[in-house]
């Protein structure tokens, strides 16, 4: 996104998103969209609540801390996620303290993006300029628009559907749609985004989606609605592209000044720019240990978020996937220490390191946020293929190209159908820990309760979430002010 948000700061017309402003925003419109140029701030403005959403970053945070790999410094408002201590109304609480790190964060950021989508569907088609670009703009709104229902739909469950722009304030207001009707508004958007989208090439423009890329979101979001079929012929659409591959040693993927090498793996991605103007993720200071101590974190860190030691225990030794925890850090100094004797609060911490950037600028940072990788194609892949097929030849192969990249042997021979796919979810764990994906696996399973109540340590010692935590409530703020709207059954009491 590095190019597409250096325009973002001279499109504060189109960033608003409260409902009330709509009627000026139909007034803007009908004098916009005139122009190539307008057409393409529009997307640039749609881009960036994407940007927004990520900046916050709700995404990696609410998620993984809800999960088994990591877990915050114990703070109010941070730590209701992994002691699952929110309410229905908790809502009105983070909205004035951490809501760029809560759900909230999705749903309004979700909207916004929707809201943009919405407006270039709409009213970039007739704008006289170059086709092939105007194609090109018209499919990027619809992958954005499926991303941000996704988004919506894996967290709320139930959610509006919104596909039309909205005039007033009363067409603002719908009701919430079921899961199964998100998905196939998200399926219907993907194949629009297909059509239209050019295929990745090393001249595209950093930050904007491939038709790879939009293959890679329809087989995720396939796979989560338990559409097994589906879900394999588009991961092997991007595998029988041969647009993308493994980056040879997984730590490059998280290397700041590789990332356009990356580039063959990560599919889409946040793209952090520690310049003016430009973007950049608090996620990237709250790994680390406190008080900007390490040479190697960048020169902004806080200690604010560590991982499990058993989920360090649980990887082979030999596996390189591992190499991106530690328990110790190079100092100011450039002595090597443990982390444990800089962080007393938790001890037995141990370090992520996929988001360092030791030329951060301050609290600014270089390190691109994978949205979508490569790898997580052929786990996909994998994964879709036993549940449609059983553990064939085919499944192995695709599980045993990321074994490989980490170093690890084939997975075992003989696996049934059920400890086949345990082993993928497993491997995905490994793969794609604190890249917010885990929860996700946990809750579309339905495993989400046994294995978090096991997801313990000395700072954590008991976690019971219950069956309604599987998604989060919705925001009470949004149901006050939409009569269409009510609280979903399992948080109505």
């Amino acid at each position: 996104m590095k190019k597409i948000l250096s325009f973002l700061l001279i499109l504060t017309g189109l960033s608003g998103c409260q409902l009330d402003e709509t009627p000026y925003s139909a007034i803007f419109t009908d004098t916009f969209y005139k122009t190539a140029g307008d057409a393409e701030g529009a997307i640039t403005a749609a881009y960036g609540a994407l940007a927004t959403m990520y900046a916050g970053p709700g995404p990696l945070m609410f998620a993984d801390f809800s999960a088994d790999q990591v877990y915050p410094r114990p703070v109010v408002g941070r730590d209701i996620f992994t002691l699952f201590s929110y309410d229905a109304a908790y809502s009105v609480t983070v909205s004035f303290n951490r809501a760029n790190e809560s759900p909230i964060s999705v749903w309004n950021t979700g909207y916004d993006g929707i809201v943009k989508a919405n407006w270039v569907i709409e009213k970039v088609p007739p704008i006289a300029m170059d086709t092939k670009r105007r194609d090109e703009i018209v499919g990027e709104a619809y992958f954005l628009r499926a991303y941000f229902h996704w988004m919506l739909t894996k967290n709320f469950r139930d959610v509006v559907v919104k596909t039309n722009t909205s005039k007033s304030l009363d067409e603002s207001k719908q009701a919430i749609s079921p899961k199964a009707d998100v998905y196939k508004q998200i399926f219907s958007d993907l194949e629009e985004a297909v059509k239209r989208l050019p295929s990745y090439s090393a001249t595209l423009v950093k930050g904007r989606v491939s038709k790879e890329a939009a293959l890679a979101l329809y087989a995720k979001a396939a796979l989560y609605n338990e559409s097994w079929p589906l879900a394999l012929q588009k991961a092997q659409d991007v595998i029988t592209s041969g647009k993308h591959s493994l980056m040879p040693d997984v730590r490059d993927v998280f290397t700041a000044s590789k990332e356009d090498a990356a580039r063959i793996e990560t599919m889409f991605a946040f793209e952090s720019e520690a310049v003016t103007p430009g973007r950049t993720s608090q996620i990237m200071g709250l790994y680390g240990p406190p008080n900007s101590a390490s040479l190697e974190y960048g020169p902004t860190t806080f200690g604010s978020i560590f991982a499990y030691p058993a989920f360090f225990a649980s990887f082979d030794p030999a596996d390189k996937r591992r190499q991106l925890l530690d328990t110790s850090f190079v100092n100011r100094s450039g002595v090597r220490v443990p982390q444990r004797s800089i962080t007393p609060i938790t001890p037995r911490g141990v370090l992520v390191k996929k988001y360092q950037d030791p030329t951060g600028i301050g609290a600014s940072h270089n390190i691109n946020i994978p949205l979508l990788r490569y790898a997580d194609v052929l786990l996909i892949a994998a994964e879709a293929e036993a549940r449609a097929n059983g553990p064939t030849a085919t499944a192995y192969g695709y599980i045993n190209q990321v074994r490989k990249r980490a170093g690890v042997a084939d997975l075992r021979a003989g696996l049934n159908r059920d400890d086949f796919v345990a082993a993928v979810l497993q491997e995905r764990s490994w793969e794609l820990f604190s890249e917010g994906d885990r929860w996700y696996d946990l809750t579309r399973t339905n495993t989400f309760q046994q294995v978090t109540s096991k997801a313990t340590n000395d700072v954590f010692p008991t976690r019971n979430p219950l069956p309604k935590h599987r998604y989060f409530p919705l925001p009470q703020d949004e149901i006050n002010a939409n009569p269409l709207i009510k609280q979903s059954p399992e948080w109505q009491n």
